[in-house]
């Protein structure tokens, strides 16, 4: 489906790097298929020599040419990277955005082009072959550009299209998740070390726990209300646990947490859009 596309990405960071490790991987592209751009010439020169992708400082230089253009710079800049590269861009390429909070109609506007243009809401997480991601079609973009950003996205995780009215909440609940899991692992590691277990051994129960009870969610297909029953006992320790948790509102925190993010990226939205 891709492998005589030529992929630019614009902003090489954390995110971007995984995408194309992973497309490299999944074999989707020739290393020579995809040129990546970053102001800095230090990070540009190790996506050269861990992948021998192409990569340049000038983002006008990288979108020139691609048949897709990966956005995967910051919201706050968004404005003065688009107007840079409006100029190369046209009809013919698609352009993705990881911008969290900007709208394919604000990209399609601030590139003063048609080009179809998909939105598209990563984790970090896609750094290790388990990223979620949601994806929407802006105007102009088909089944053929959702399908194309299908691939690559599915190269790093798992894919799930919504429509683009969803994808402030997207960016709340998966975009942002990670931070909750993070947190989450290190006060169990924490509360492993108050109770007398060696930090690096709380560290790796912790994160294996984590890990295998998200496992269980994904491939037993079982609601987590119907897992967490099965393991709560009349007087045990999990129903104790339960009870401290739910009187210091955990669900209510985090949920209240998915509410802030996405109100967040909602005013990012307005800030840098227009």
């Amino acid at each position: 489906m891709l492998s005589k596309k030529t992929i630019a990405v614009v902003g090489a960071g954390h995110i971007a790097s995984a995408l194309i490790s992973g497309i490299l991987r999944a074999r989707l592209i020739a290393p020579g298929r995809i040129i990546a751009s970053r102001r800095s010439e230090d990070a540009l020169e190790s996506l050269r020599r861990r992948w021998r992708i192409r990569a340049v400082t000038d983002n006008t230089k990288a979108v020139a040419g691609a048949d897709i253009v990966i956005l995967a710079v910051k919201p706050q800049v968004a404005k003065v990277v688009l107007a840079e590269i409006a100029p190369k861009v046209t009809p013919s390429q698609l352009v993705i955005s990881l911008m969290a909070g900007i709208t394919t109609g604000s990209i399609s506007r601030m590139l003063r082009t048609s080009t179809p243009v998909v939105r598209a809401m990563p984790n970090t997480p896609a750094q290790v072959d388990a990223g979620a991601t949601a994806i929407a079609a802006g105007e102009g973009a088909s089944e053929k550009h959702l399908a194309w950003a299908e691939s690559i996205f599915g190269a790093v995780g798992q894919v799930v299209r919504l429509p683009e009215s969803a994808m402030d909440a997207v960016t709340g609940l998966s975009g942002t998740g990670p931070v909750y899991i993070f947190m989450l692992i290190e006060a169990m590691i924490d509360g492993g070390v108050k109770m007398g277990i060696p930090r690096t051994i709380a560290a790796k129960l912790a994160a294996q726990t984590v890990y295998g009870a998200a496992k269980l969610v994904i491939e037993s297909g079982k609601h987590p209300a119907i897992l967490k029953d099965e393991v709560t006992t009349p007087g045990g320790t999990a129903i104790n646990a339960i009870h401290e948790l739910e009187s210091k509102g955990l669900r209510s925190v985090l949920i209240d947490a998915i509410v802030t993010a996405t109100l967040r990226s909602q005013e990012l939205s307005r800030l840098y859009a227009d």
